[in-house]
């Protein structure tokens, strides 16, 4: 592609903090396609938040986050490697973001890598058999399970969601975005959600319609 779009150039160096030169050309070679151009980065060794993401974050915050008058808490620790950079104003935005991501979202676990064994395979087998059940050929339902396993990471997983600010990134991004701003690892290492009267039987409640509407 001759012409580069200059929020994908935009968008890649903030995720990465590369520079102008080879995020053009990293979009470049991959089409335009921003997961494509990523990946292209870290093969060449350019993406200097990747490189950052090795490094131990011992610092950081616990922030929280109430809605409703008090039915939803959320507790979330986010870590980063100096007090220093624990009190930047950008970094904690981004953590009570986080908490109200947990709030209206609901995830399970932080990351993929967290989901146990067994719950990843009791999701596959439901997906092949409905895949089955649905009458797909037997030669692509590995490639169906594999597909509704990545929504289910998108639905459960806090990195893998969709952030709620902006559906265009995940909070995965948001956080790779902010290494590259501060130039220090950030991890976000646990969180609790709790709910008020949480496992009783009530009317539902559309949490993050409302987180929505807060923001707006």
């Amino acid at each position: 592609m001759s012409n580069v779009d200059v929020k994908l150039i935009k968008q890649l160096r903030e995720m990465t903090g590369a520079g102008l030169v080879d995020v053009k050309k990293a979009l470049t070679e991959s089409n335009g396609d921003l997961d494509a151009a990523l990946t292209w980065l870290r093969k060449k060794g350019m993406a200097s938040a990747e490189k950052k993401a090795g490094r131990i974050a011992a610092e950081g915050i616990v922030d929280s986050y109430i809605h409703g008058e008090g039915r939803v808490g959320v507790l979330v620790e986010v870590n980063i490697e100096t007090d220093f950079a624990a009190r930047n104003e950008d970094f904690k935005l981004m953590v009570r973001d986080i908490a109200m991501q947990v709030a209206a979202m609901k995830p399970r676990w932080v990351s993929r890598e967290e989901v146990p064994e067994e719950v990843l395979q009791n999701e596959r087998d439901i997906a092949r058999t409905q895949a089955l059940n649905e009458g797909k050929p037997e030669k692509i339902l590995d490639k169906i399970v594999e597909g509704r396993l990545e929504k289910f990471y998108a639905d459960e997983c806090l990195e893998d969601q969709a952030f709620i600010k902006d559906e265009s990134k995940t909070v995965k991004q948001l956080v790779t975005e902010m290494i590259a701003k501060i130039g220090e690892n950030i991890k976000i290492r646990r969180f609790a959600r709790f709910e008020l009267g949480e496992g009783l039987e009530k009317k539902e409640e559309d949490f993050a319609a409302e987180v929505m509407a807060q923001i707006k």
